[in-house]
């Protein structure tokens, strides 16, 4: 009886010690994500033609950290390193711009125990722009965007740890062009984020 009493108590350790796995509140991903700038500008005062400056689109890695404060509730950190666009006035190459953008959204997940884990999100945008190298120095951005973000997405299970992920943001970042110093526009980069990458459950 006490063999049996003892292999029950081992049995319930580890169902026990495999749900407490399961429900560990970290997931962190890497994925690739593509920037794709919504490319609009606004000439002060309204007067002259808009849509004149354009910024490149590019693909760039991406790491992000989850903490999961119940099984559908999730705060994310997006990060990445400063990402070089190429600037363009009218089509014509005018320099070039590093931004920092990151990310601190709220996540509500439908279906965290399915294998199919659709989610949406709501959060905040900071982005830090640097070494603007516009019209050779004449011409650069202000120096910092705060925005908002929208995010829908979901996880695939591969198993009880990892997962592949699809995720599409639409994040607020404007800026006003300055020239001498003096604000000659405001650009809507707006961009488009679509991301895939495989994330870690610890």
């Amino acid at each position: 009886m006490s063999k049996t009493v003892a292999a029950v108590l081992a049995s319930l350790a580890l169902i026990s010690g495999s749900a407490a796995a399961q429900e560990t509140p970290w997931l962190v991903r890497v994925r690739a994500m593509h920037i794709d700038p919504a490319d609009k500008s606004e000439p002060v005062g309204g007067t002259g033609a808009a849509d004149r400056l354009s910024v490149s689109s590019k693909t760039a890695p991406e790491f992000d950290i989850s903490y999961f404060f119940s099984k559908n509730i999730a705060t994310e950190l997006v990060l990445t390193y400063p990402q070089k666009h190429d600037v363009a006035l009218d089509g014509a190459n005018i320099g070039s711009v590093k931004h920092l953008p990151p990310m601190l959204m709220a996540q509500y997940h439908f279906l965290p125990d399915a294998s199919f884990r659709p989610y949406l999100g709501a959060g905040v945008n900071w982005t830090t722009f640097s070494k603007n190298h516009l019209l050779d120095g004449a011409a650069s951005l202000e120096h910092d965007s705060v925005g908002l973000a929208l995010q829908a997405g979901a996880d695939v299970a591969i198993d009880q740890h990892w997962s592949i992920n699809f995720d599409a943001k639409k994040v607020q970042i404007r800026s006003d062009v300055l020239i001498g110093g003096v604000k000659a526009s405001r650009v809507k980069l707006d961009p488009l984020l679509l991301s895939v990458g495989i994330g870690y459950r610890f």
